[in-house]
């Protein structure tokens, strides 16, 4: 087609070509839609034949796009602390709080309780069941969960008391009534003596300085009215969810705290650092999906942070944002070799400068307009897809253009 345009014996071919390694899934018989998805774009020079394989020698860039508290990701655990954080966030911007259903049966009075006779127990000397209960906690939460990712997940080990706290309040307290029961507890334990709890030096919230104020023998009054409550519940849960996304980041030799420092400051007002946490989050989201489903390692996902990290340093939060990141075709050959392209197209150049002729010729499996009907290409690939044959169809599109010089 592009030589009866145009003869010549010097031409030059570029390819192109996009598969989908992560999108929409199947999970027992049920489709999980999704905004999250990654691609692979391959461009390479000369090319052999029509709908050829890129070779190993292409350029190839990665497309994340991670929509956070996707069902599939392994992280969906801590969006959903996350979203309770956001949860009392709002109800301090606005006064009201839209309570989500509690994951523990347990009322949240008797798991403060049992946590205060836990530290009294420490204290007189006794056997206590909280190292054991929390060992066993950390087990639960993590046995689905795949070996290689682990680690970006496991519940931290050095719980202090107000983090703790956090755990057992998050998953049970359904009301105001509630928050307020069980600050009353820990506030009547701590004047009273009967719990001396230990807390991470550097704890910030209004918990944290009862606490240290309760060392010395004397406490400040503070009155549980109003949105004090929730501000208190929504100050531990900060602090311990700023440990912990620093632990996964630093923890994988990700980042250097110098890095997250931004994203973890107390130096701005609350609902600026529950912003900030989200941007973490997202951060988090993207990484353990390359890690998880693409099996990347360790040279990959560390220019991939420190590019989500200069993002979202100068950007606004946008979930729709689509992070980028070079990489060997090699490093996921497996992913792509066996599949079809969703896009594969041919640039065929010919001529210089005005004389310059290109052709392209392209197929998707995207209609080009979804509103006009079009009659079926006879460009289909059998495929196997959710173990049944099915037929992808291709939609071809072919544009020619060339410069002409008018006197």
């Amino acid at each position: 087609m592009h030589k009866e345009r145009h003869y010549s014996s010097a031409t030059q071919t570029r390819g192109f070509a996009q598969y989908d390694l992560f999108g929409s899934s199947t999970i027992e018989n049920s489709v999980i839609e999704s905004q999250s998805s990654v691609t692979v774009d391959f461009v390479w020079n000369g090319v052999d034949s029509i709908m050829q394989l890129p070779p190993l020698t292409s350029a190839a860039t990665l497309n994340i796009k991670v929509e956070p508290g996707d069902l599939r990701s392994p992280v969906y655990s801590v969006y959903k602390e996350l979203d309770f954080l956001l949860v009392l966030a709002e109800g301090l911007k606005t006064g009201v709080t839209e309570w989500p259903e509690t994951s523990e049966t347990t009322p949240a009075m008797e798991l403060v309780q049992q946590l205060l006779k836990d530290l009294k127990s420490k204290l007189d000397g006794l056997n206590s069941s909280l190292s054991k209960k929390e060992s066993e906690k950390v087990k639960s939460d993590t046995a689905a969960v795949d070996c290689s990712i682990q680690s970006f997940i496991t519940e931290r080990g050095d719980l202090d008391f107000t983090e703790m706290l956090w755990c057992r309040m998050r998953k049970s307290v359904s009301s105001y009534q509630d928050v307020v029961n069980c600050f009353s507890l820990v506030i009547q334990g701590l004047k009273n003596g009967e719990a001396h709890p230990w807390i991470h030096r550097g704890s910030n919230s209004t918990l944290s300085k009862l606490i240290q104020q309760s060392y010395h023998g004397s406490m400040q009054s503070v009155s549980l009215t109003g949105l004090a409550p929730i501000r208190m519940l929504l100050e531990i849960g900060l602090d311990k969810m700023k440990k912990d996304y620093i632990n996964c980041f630093i923890g994988q030799d990700l980042a250097t705290f110098n890095y997250l420092d931004y994203f973890v400051s107390t130096s701005v007002d609350l609902q600026e650092q529950v912003h900030r946490l989200k941007k973490l989050h997202h951060m988090l989201e993207v990484v353990v999906i390359c890690n998880a489903f693409l099996s990347l390692g360790h040279e990959n996902l560390f220019p991939l942070t420190q590019s989500c990290l200069k993002y979202y340093k100068e950007k606004p939060w946008n979930e729709q944002h689509i992070f980028q990141l070079p990489i060997r075709p090699s490093v996921i050959s497996t992913f792509y070799q066996n599949s079809h392209p969703q896009i594969w197209r041919v640039e065929i150049f010919s001529g210089h400068g005005q004389k310059e002729v290109k052709t392209t010729w392209q197929v998707t499996t995207r209609r080009p307009a979804d509103h006009v009907s079009f009659v079926v290409p006879d460009v289909p690939i059998d495929m196997t897809l959710s173990g049944e044959n099915e037929e992808i169809i291709y939609y071809p599109t072919q544009v020619s253009c060339s410069q002409v010089f008018f006197c």
